[in-house]
């Protein structure tokens, strides 16, 4: 079954990619919105979630779907360009149906994690049935973050990338992480240009935290590496081949993404 998914090209039926980097933006990319809606599109592809740094994505999104006919989703992230942590921006992003909304990323160091104005923004995430991605907040800030959704609350909440450099969680606390979020492992981690992560790390922590509070993603895009689709690909066919199963798999890039996006 699992050689035949991979030799069919069926590998990615039915799959979701929640982390997907397209053009316009400020950095080069390998494609477009609609490019790679319609490239995941003729994958077989279930949806994608478009992420910026610099710009809600939820408008985007909507005239990509519009264009190809897979659902596409978008967000914002709370970086400088939006304001910070800014309720208003998460308004307007959820009245426009965005499903995401990322804390600060390449701004992280320089915002600060105010309660009040995080307060209400979960109000609204959790008002709006959107996603809390925490972005690249520290493990403690995670924790904080985390500790608020509780008592608010808020039950779709994503963990990014958690093992690259900027979030250097430990397996510790990627297991107590767990506990109230989906941790999402980015296949851009292991690439030379980025952290250059082996996979038996991704796998390893897959297997001691599990992948029913897993969800697999690409965070790809950029334009010296390979597209999303081929990206997923190879993160999919490397965790096989270190040991993870197709029905985990089917998990991780289905089943939990889809519970986030759809449910």
């Amino acid at each position: 079954m699992n050689s035949l998914k991979i030799e069919d090209g069926k590998i990615l039926d039915g799959f979701i990619d929640i982390h997907i980097h397209t053009s316009p933006d400020v950095k080069p990319r390998v494609l477009t919105d609609y490019e790679a809606a319609l490239e995941s599109k003729k994958r077989g592809m279930r949806a994608i979630v478009l992420k910026s740094h610099v710009e809600p994505t939820a408008g985007r999104a909507y005239l990509a779907h519009k264009l190809t006919g897979l659902p596409v989703r978008g967000g914002v992230t709370l970086n400088l360009h939006v304001g910070g942590l800014n309720p208003e921006a998460v308004r307007s992003t959820a009245l426009m149906g965005g499903k995401f909304v990322w804390l600060p990323t390449i701004h992280h160091q320089e915002i600060k994690l105010d309660t009040a104005a995080l307060e209400e923004i979960l109000y609204l995430v959790k008002d709006h049935d959107m996603v809390l991605a925490t972005g690249h907040l520290s493990p403690q800030e995670i924790f904080q973050v985390l500790d608020l959704c509780r008592s608010l609350k808020v039950e779709k909440v994503l963990i990014n990338h958690p093992l690259t450099r900027v979030v250097g969680a430990s397996l510790d606390e990627q297991k107590e992480m767990a506990r109230h979020a989906y941790l999402e492992h980015c296949w851009v981690a292991t690439m030379p240009r980025h952290d250059n992560l082996d996979p038996k790390v991704m796998f390893e922590a897959i297997k001691e935290v599990g992948a029913k509070h897993c969800i697999l993603a690409t965070d790809m895009g950029q334009a010296h590496n390979h597209s999303p689709v081929q990206g997923m690909e190879m993160m999919i066919t490397s965790m096989m081949k270190q040991g993870i199963s197709w029905e985990e798999i089917i998990l991780m890039c289905s089943k939990n993404p889809e519970s986030l996006l759809f449910k």
